[in-house]
């Protein structure tokens, strides 16, 4: 019987390598205790290990050797089997002679050994208690050890789950190195176990542990409170703050007490920053965050930093049409107004003086703590060009310049580069109106002018080309004065009145004032050569110009002859009589 049995061995379990050996014949000879009987081999095996034979079995092992790659193990068959060292997870400390338990995969290979799995072995053991926290609805802890396509691989005590890459965290992650290689709750969102599918989730995880955060962090929220968030969101007005469950809005004002134009200039998406509750809204729960409040304000005892007229240098942070802010220090601006950065360039943009980052000089022109503002000035930390010329072209001083524009109110003379000086219609010629006196001049011309005037903080010059002349009406302008009765001699008649000249300057007698008596106002009784007397109302020696009146003379004719009635009354002398030798007298 026994020689029946060792030509069967021969023949099954070692067709591959040949004869069996004298020592895998006593093997089997010891190991299955062999009667002797008729009893097939077959039956003698099932006898040992069942109906479905050692195949499929978890049976315990000794590890006999550990390379870079495999692991040798001895089941106490009639081979050794090689296991992966992948199989036995990250970084496992193994050694000669551990106890392991594996699973017989096949009784033997190509090459007549025992192929073993660790890894279907833990599998085993695991999928029955992960199918009962399944059921439970319990979280399971794992490891993400690797990526695939479409998410990655997490051991869950043995058995290998699926974690979509949408399921690794609330908001998409650029890195997950940090979350590999270390053991963390995951959901079971599906098992299969005919195809041995797994499919786990830690956002699941993540979205329950942030509801009850949520819950705890809304009853702990109070105004000024200092939290820790991440940057969710960035808007041009600020950006949004995970709390850990509860969002806030971190305005781009409350981000720094410099000024920032856009908040990613100082935040980015995924940055952990630390924040202040500003206020805190429970009907809304709406969450107003700040960051510059946990910074000391750098406003307080601006007053004792910058004085009046201090003089400093500062950069361009911002550029308006106003002005331009400078910032003198962290968190503290000044502005300088357009009006402020030149002495001679005006009507021009900012933007054409200075530029955003130039370093420039600037003068404390006020400061106010209460309002946060410091004003400066650039133009004064530089020479005043007006007072210069003044000083070297004092009132009454005689310059040549160059008509640069003409406007309905005068002509304005380049006296430098920088400099204009104005020449006001009236200022132009002498017995002329300004309209016709500016028609004889033209942009470009070359001109002489005397300074009238000079007002240095207004920055003004006052020219004047009538003044060059000593004129003769200038001269009989001494000897008139307001109420002397003059001779007029009408030299036209215009639409306005009748033109005339009193001691050779021109004037206007207004139609209404040409009589007292609608029939005396007509135009068309006058003509040139016509002698009037008349009242001067005005006298301007400035400006050369007389107010005429023959009705005003009128009046005062007729006052005097009431006067003259008065006293003569008791002579006998009418009314009447009074009034036409009054009358008589003005015609």
């Amino acid at each position: 019987m026994k020689d029946i049995f060792f030509n069967f061995a021969q023949v099954r379990f070692c067709k591959a390598k040949g004869p069996a050996t004298k020592k895998e014949i006593y093997f089997m000879t010891t190991e299955f205790k062999i009667p002797e009987t008729t009893e097939n081999f077959e039956e003698l095996l099932n006898e040992q290990f069942g109906d479905k034979g050692i195949v499929g079995t978890v049976v315990k092992g000794t590890i006999i050797r550990v390379t870079d790659d495999f692991v040798t193990v001895d089941v106490g068959l009639k081979s050794e089997g090689r296991i992966p060292l992948r199989e036995f997870g990250q970084n496992p400390e193994l050694k000669v002679g551990d106890q392991v338990e594996v699973l017989v995969d096949r009784y033997e290979d190509k090459d007549g050994n025992i192929v073993l799995s660790r890894e279907k072995a833990r599998r085993e053991e695991a999928w029955v208690e992960l199918e009962k926290l399944m059921n439970a609805g319990e979280r399971v802890n794992g490891i993400i050890f690797g990526r695939v396509k479409g998410g990655f691989t997490v051991d869950l005590q043995g058995a290998i789950a699926f974690l979509p890459g949408s399921q690794i965290d609330i908001r998409p992650i650029k890195d997950v190195t940090p979350l590999m290689g270390i053991s963390q709750p995951f959901q079971i969102l599906k098992m299969d176990r005919e195809r041995g599918n797994i499919v786990v989730s830690r956002r699941v995880v993540l979205e329950e542990t942030r509801a009850e955060a949520r819950a705890e962090l809304i009853d702990a929220i109070k105004e000024g409170a200092v939290l820790d968030g991440i940057v969710k969101n960035i808007t041009d007005y600020g950006a949004f703050v995970d709390l850990g469950g509860v969002d806030g809005l971190l305005h781009v004002t409350d981000i720094s007490w410099k000024r920032i134009n856009h908040p990613a200039e100082v935040l980015s998406v995924g940055q952990t920053i630390k924040v202040q509750v500003i206020k805190f809204n429970e009907d809304t729960q709406r969450i107003s965050l700040g960051m510059k409040q946990l910074e000391k304000d750098p406003w307080e005892g601006v007053e004792e930093k910058y004085h009046l007229g201090d003089v400093m240098k500062g950069i361009v942070t911002n550029i308006t049409d106003y002005g331009a802010f400078v910032e003198l220090e962290d968190g503290i601006e000044g502005l300088v107004h357009v009006s402020e950065m030149s002495w001679t360039r005006k009507n021009v943009h900012p933007g054409k003086i200075v530029s955003t980052s130039e370093e420039v000089e600037v003068k404390v022109l006020e400061v106010d703590p209460e309002k946060r503002r410091i004003s400066l000035g650039i133009k004064q930390c530089q020479p005043n060009p007006w007072a210069a010329y003044v000083e070297e072209h004092p009132a009454g001083s005689v310059i040549e310049g160059t008509i640069k524009n003409i406007t309905e109110f005068g002509l304005f003379v380049g006296l430098t580069d920088e400099i204009d000086g104005m020449i006001h219609l009236s200022d132009i010629a002498w017995g002329e109106t300004g309209e016709e006196a500016v028609k004889a001049y033209e942009k470009g011309q070359e001109i002489k002018a005397k300074i009238i005037d000079v007002d240095v903080e207004k920055e003004r010059i006052s020219l004047g080309i009538k003044q060059l002349d000593e004129n003769n009406a200038a001269l009989a302008l001494e000897n008139l004065k307001k109420g002397d009765i003059v001779r007029a001699i009408v030299t036209g008649v215009e639409e306005k009145g009748v033109a005339v000249e009193v001691e050779g300057i021109p004037a206007l007698i207004k139609k209404a004032d040409l009589s007292k008596d609608k029939e005396g106002q007509v135009l068309e009784n006058y003509h040139e050569g016509d002698v009037l007397e008349a009242k001067l109302t005005s006298v301007d020696r400035k400006n050369g110009k007389l107010g005429v009146s023959v009705k005003a003379f009128e009046i005062e004719e007729e006052k005097k002859a009431l006067e003259e009635y008065s006293n003569s009354n008791a002579a006998g002398t009418s009314l009447g009589e009074a009034l036409g030798e009054a009358l008589k007298k003005a015609n």
